[in-house]
């Protein structure tokens, strides 16, 4: 395994573990419960088992406020449902606590018309807080979900009714998205919650048994809600009901819930199946009578495997995505988070609820962390690139080959017509000879200098220094305008810029400092050539060997070139030709040398 491949695996490794941290420790939480909501709850066709009687706005409006009522209204309630004795309900469940003792001949009726209907739930509720609870091996732990009290109905009505308890606990976004089955309340032992005692009792008169749901440490459980707010209530009143307004065979053998009904009561709650409104909470129960009768129990997958499965999917996708182009990333990425929404419905349909956020969420980092990794691969690129030829090449053609891309390089070699320079100090071997060697490097430096700022100045290419003697290009690593024009340029400005330097130092060397160049025009090989620890970015071929023997039989001062320059530049180009006259090593008779007067 290569140092490139062990990053990559390493870097995955710790993205991976970062992405399931930040799930597993709940950073999701509200969104990820907003998105299951939306996934997994919706409204579906009711039984018609639970019909729900209200103490609504208009039993406010005729027996006044809800906390002046007397027992006398619910037990004429329980005495209206017990009319027609051939058409009884199932079960009558009153969601509101009757604890305590009120009005004698009150309670003594409500408790008589309880007793006679037979079939009557009514509501317990406990009382939570901290503290420290006695675990089963004998030692005290601290328990935030201690039961402090209970409260009940009222011992006449307590003994001729069956009880469940009306509590609810919100999760921490203050969503009702679970239902309590039990509490264990000491020295009272396991109370069932109304919702179930009713959905036992109705199941026992019709031959069939409510199997428990899976519950957590706590006896709740998750509720797959059947209605929406205003649902199941079809605008039956206890006043209705009262009057006789209410026909019997709207709830004969069915679950009656019986509660408050009315925006002042304050009885309602945020579910999961409408975060905008509330549902009264004796339509909650309805909900969850619902969900006892269907036998609809949903089980919540184990967060610690999710995380495992996030962790595998996470990795497995970064190890891909470094290996494969940005369109084909962004295609499997998306499929991955379609298929997870795919594949998290499915699976809330076989019974089991799972974080519908997370694999999309740990996909969409790590589709954010490859763009934001080649953006850094490209800059080092490009900073590479830069750095390579910033050395030998005008910033202007740097920055084309920025724009191009590092294809316009072609690594390793390719075949583009090219303007050679090549220029040399006429007899600096002997003029080396006798002067100091501090000096010698002086006027080296200084004369380079000057024609590397020339080549520079007219977007050359300068490959290298051999010596005193410079070679350059136009026309590579990517196309030019005017390259020979270019070239040109650079080999008169050259020779005007050794007189300067000459006569600036003439003093020193005690003579001119004269230069001969020579510039031809033709293919040759470009690219990267070399071993693989050292290579040179030069150009190759019968183009550069003609221009070194141009430069070769240029006298100081003067510039040669071939008639292909010649040909390029014509009508813009002053020249003199020698003919045949000179000879070129390595070429035949009748390579026509020419000089060059003046570019016009």
């Amino acid at each position: 395994m290569n140092k490139k491949t062990r990053n990559q695996i390493l870097n995955a490794f710790i993205l991976s573990f970062v992405i399931v941290v930040i799930t597993y420790a709940g950073a999701l939480y509200r969104l990820d419960g907003w998105v299951q909501d939306a996934r997994f709850q919706s409204p579906r066709a009711l039984s018609g088992k639970v019909v729900i009687i209200g103490i609504d706005e208009e039993a406010l409006a005729v027996y006044g406020p809800y906390r002046t009522w007397d027992r006398n209204i619910m037990a004429s309630a329980l005495e209206a449902l017990g009319q027609d004795r051939q058409q009884l309900p199932a079960a009558v469940a009153i969601d509101t606590l009757y604890a305590g003792t009120t009005e004698a001949d009150a309670d003594e009726r409500f408790a008589a018309a309880a007793k006679e209907l037979g079939c009557v739930i009514t509501a317990d509720a406990a009382s939570f807080g901290s503290g420290s609870a006695l675990t089963e091996s004998g030692t005290y732990t601290f328990d935030d979900y201690k039961i402090m009290g209970f409260e009940e109905p009222y011992e006449k009505l307590r003994n001729v009714t069956s009880q469940g308890h009306i509590n609810a606990m919100y999760d921490t976004d203050g969503i009702l998205r679970h239902a309590i089955l039990y509490l264990d309340v000491p020295e009272r032992g396991r109370v069932y919650s109304m919702a179930y005692m009713a959905a036992t009792a109705y199941a026992e008169k019709n031959g069939f048994s409510v199997q428990e749901p899976e519950t957590d440490s706590r006896g709740r459980f998750y509720v797959s809600y059947s209605s929406v707010p205003g649902g199941f209530y079809e605008g039956i009143s206890i006043v209705d009901l009262i009057n006789g307004q209410c026909p019997p065979d709207y709830y004969a053998g069915k679950i009656v819930l019986i509660g408050p009904y009315a925006v002042g009561l304050q009885d309602s709650v945020y579910t999961p199946i409408d975060r905008a409104r509330q549902m009264y909470g004796v339509e909650y129960q309805a909900n969850v009578i619902e969900a006892f009768l269907n036998g609809d129990y949903k089980t919540e997958s184990s967060d610690l495997w999710q995380a495992v499965l996030l962790f595998a999917v996470c990795f497995g996708m970064l190890l891909l995505v470094q290996r494969i182009r940005l369109i084909y990333s962004s295609l499997i990425c998306a499929a991955v988070v379609v298929v997870s929404f795919v594949v998290s419905g499915l699976v809330y349909n076989a019974g089991y609820i799972v974080h519908p956020l997370w694999i999309p969420f740990g996909i969409l980092v790590v589709y954010i962390v490859s763009i934001g990794a080649r953006y850094i691969r490209e800059l080092a690129e490009k900073h590479r690139v830069t750095q390579t030829f910033e050395r030998y090449v005008a910033p202007e053609i740097v920055k084309e080959i920025l724009n191009e891309g590092t294809d316009a390089l072609a690594l390793g070699g390719k075949l583009c017509d090219i303007a050679v320079l090549f220029v040399d100090i006429r007899g600096f071997t002997t003029m080396s000879e006798r002067l100091s060697p501090e000096l010698v490097v002086s006027i080296l430096n200084r004369y380079l200098g000057m024609t590397s700022e020339c080549i520079a100045r007219n977007k050359g290419t300068l490959d290298k220094f051999v010596g005193d003697a410079t070679m350059a290009f136009w026309g590579a690593p990517v196309p030019q305008d005017d390259a020979v024009y270019l070239a040109v340029k650079t080999a008169m400005e050259i020779v005007e810029g050794a007189k300067t330097v000459s006569e600036e130092m003439k003093e020193s060397i005690g003579e001119e400092l004269r230069v001969g160049v020579g510039v031809h025009y033709g293919p040759a090989v470009v690219g990267n050539i070399g071993a693989k620890r050292h290579m040179d970015y030069t150009a190759i071929g019968d183009t550069v060997n003609t221009s070194a023997r141009l430069e070769a039989n240029a006298p100081g001062g003067t510039v040669y070139i071939s008639r292909a320059v010649a040909q390029a530049l014509e009508g813009r180009i002053k020249v003199t030709s020698l003919g045949s006259s000179v000879k070129l090593k390595g070429k035949s008779d009748g390579f026509e040398v020419l000089k060059v007067d003046a570019l016009l």
